[in-house]
């Protein structure tokens, strides 16, 4: 299938960028990263607003097509090279993936987004340790959800079904953010397990945060 150049305008520790780096990866396609550093600003040039008007990563280009939010750019990846499909096509199984991916990326990660802490701690005046309690807050009350979603499946070293899929693009980036927080992951152990068995998979491991080109040590 020709696809034409695909680019990734993202940051090394954006969750929602790791998504989709997971995405890219366990489908085999070529890729290019351009970073964008969330940290400094970068997304708040006008050049890059031009790309993402709501200054977030990631973007994606491919094919003289533009597209913002991660889910709907591993929808489009979906249609574009189909194997391995992230999404089952019909039934219980595309429910339940659906489900936990807009779990974790529609009601746990933006709850913990760099633009949201910078807000608590700026104009809200919150301490640091006020900010990591809630962070803590918000990812206990989605994990406790998604552990119970996650037993109810039970199928094995995955979210759901023997294989990858959209849900895992999202557990582990959320899992690797919590991590950052100081959230001990063993207290929900199903999400651990699935995590563990994930990130020893290549796609997985190629997309970690400190394997990227924009990565900046701590």
């Amino acid at each position: 299938m020709t696809t034409g150049a695909i680019r990734l305008h993202g940051f090394f520790n954006s969750s929602a960028s790791y998504r989709v780096r997971i995405a890219l990866n366990l489908k085999g396609l070529a890729w290019g990263h351009v970073g964008v550093n969330i940290r400094s600003g970068a997304q708040n040039a006008p050049a890059y607003r031009a790309l993402n008007p709501q200054a977030l990563v990631p973007t994606l280009e491919v094919g003289g097509h533009r597209i913002t939010q991660s889910l709907a750019i591993i929808d489009h990846l979906d249609r574009l090279q189909p194997a391995p499909l992230l999404v089952p096509p019909d039934g219980a199984a595309r429910d339940r993936v659906l489900e936990i991916a807009q779990l974790i990326a529609c009601d746990i990660h933006p709850l913990g987004n760099l633009r949201v802490l910078k807000h608590l701690t700026g104009a809200l005046a919150l301490s640091e340790a006020q900010k990591y309690a809630w962070i803590a807050h918000w990812v206990g009350l989605g994990f406790d959800a998604l552990e119970a979603l996650l037993g109810a499946t039970d199928t094995g070293h995955w979210c759901v079904g023997g294989a990858p899929t959209l849900a895992d693009c999202c557990l582990v980036p959320q899992v690797a953010n919590a991590r950052r927080s100081g959230i001990d992951i063993a207290r929900w152990p199903r999400i651990a397990q699935i995590d563990a068995q994930a990130r020893r998979h290549p796609a997985f491991e190629a997309a970690e945060p400190q394997r990227q080109p924009d990565f900046i040590p701590a």
